[in-house]
């Protein structure tokens, strides 16, 4: 495993991670977790990122629950988790979802805390912009989460370029802490954000990536070129709404034209495509998802698939999905 920083920030964190999106609670109880994690933290991860939304909650609960057992010394793993979706409540609960208000963001971080069991959070992700709440008044709860130990780095997800820039200005301006990270959707057909819109940041402010669904929610595999299968992702209920995308023609297509070059590579598709995302210098980290331990170990092997990718390999990939990206 190789370590990189997260951005400008001190803080390092291995090539890829582990999340727990989907599988956690949905799919994975505590012992898998532990299972998983462990083989993980063997393998020499020492990032796992969370949501608050992510299973209503449940899904912090059950990784707070297998780091307990685990007892790895804190210093030793680094854990994230997100805010903005919220939490189910009574009466609309219009000020505990779709928001960063300030009374939201500091209460979420200690019912987040309380999940984890856990005295700090290591990093902590606004995990959407909100049109309606200034971003003034969430760069200072965010600010303010660190400046009370909650959390120590705080970052962004799916935010724009200017809102992310707009968040640092302000933060630089009043001397508070500083947006070190975003965390994109990236992957072979999902590019622009990461290598056109945010290019200018990299430079500018030193903004970190840890990206997600590297594998464009399974597409990626090729499981996907004869339809849905019963015990993938995209036949959960909840999941519908990927359907459409996983079952794209001409992106299956392209798909199956990459597995001759994982084959040359000594790999699977799956693993191309995860070494792919590593290859972009600006990626800090890359974030995987399993929900066994097999699966886990063979996202693990793209690492060794990563070192193989050569200019003239990326040119033949790029060369089939390059014009399916958005």
């Amino acid at each position: 495993m190789r370590y990189r920083r997260l951005g400008r920030a001190g803080l390092q964190v291995s090539e890829l991670s582990l999340g727990s999106w989907v599988t956690y609670h949905n799919q994975v109880n505590v012992n898998a977790a532990v299972e998983m994690m462990a083989a993980a933290f063997d393998a020499g991860v020492n990032f796992f990122d969370n949501a608050e939304a992510y299973a209503a909650g449940e899904s912090e609960t059950v990784m707070g629950q297998a780091l307990k057992k685990l007892g790895w010394h804190r210093l030793d793993y680094v854990v994230s988790t997100k805010f903005y979706w919220g939490l189910p409540g009574q009466h609309g609960g219009i000020n505990r979802k779709n928001t960063l208000n300030r009374k939201y963001l500091m209460q979420a971080i200690d019912g987040s805390l309380q999940r984890f069991g856990l005295e700090h959070l290591d990093l902590v992700y606004c995990h959407r912009p909100d049109p309606n709440t200034p971003i003034e008044e969430t760069v200072h709860a965010m600010s303010d989460m660190i400046t009370q130990g909650k959390a120590l780095y705080w970052g962004t997800s799916e935010w724009s370029a200017a809102e992310i820039r707009a968040a640092w200005d302000i933060a630089e301006r009043h001397h508070l802490h500083k947006p070190v990270v975003e965390q994109p959707q990236y992957h072979l057909f999902h590019r622009r954000k990461v290598e056109q819109e945010y290019a200018r940041l990299y430079d500018d402010i030193g903004l970190g990536l840890t990206t997600w669904s590297p594998l464009a929610s399974g597409l990626l595999t090729g499981k996907y070129s004869a339809g849905v299968p019963a015990d993938s992702r995209g036949a959960l209920q909840d999941m519908g709404f990927l359907r459409e995308g996983l079952t794209d023609a001409a992106k299956n297509a392209a798909v199956q034209q990459l597995a001759p070059i994982a084959a040359e590579l000594g790999g699977t598709t799956a693993q191309l495509a995860i070494a792919w995302a590593t290859k972009n210098p600006h990626v800090s980290s890359v974030i995987t998802g399993a929900s066994k331990v097999s699966q886990l170990q063979s996202n693990l092997g793209a690492l060794a698939v990563a070192d193989k990718l050569t200019p003239e390999v990326m040119a033949r990939i790029n060369e089939l999905t390059s014009q399916l990206a958005d």
